[in-house]
């Protein structure tokens, strides 16, 4: 394979799903099929065509696609939040 570096949805190089979700140019047990996400292992056989990069849906948020397929929606705070909430947490033992 020659996507070394590569992370993302690749076609499954396999042709045994839709899409397989590629780390660091590998494949992995990531697998997607209709917008369904589940997984399946790698074959221990060759692969039989190459991989292609799938192009997110223009206006898509590409991070979305680095969540668990199991994850419950969330959205991640800005580091100001984050900032503010750790100035609203008590510390305990402090006699400052």
């Amino acid at each position: 394979m020659e996507q070394a570096n590569e992370e993302g949805w690749y076609t499954d190089p396999y042709g045994l799903h839709e899409a397989r979700w590629m780390s660091m140019g590998n494949p992995t047990k990531l697998v997607r099929d209709g917008g369904v996400e589940s997984y399946d292992a790698v074959p221990d056989s060759p692969p039989t065509h190459p991989a292609e990069q799938i192009e997110p849906l223009p206006g898509s948020v590409t991070s979305a696609d680095t969540l668990r397929a199991d994850a419950e929606e969330s959205t991640t705070p800005s580091i100001g939040e984050i900032d503010e909430a750790e100035r609203d947490i008590p510390v305990r033992g402090w006699r400052g």
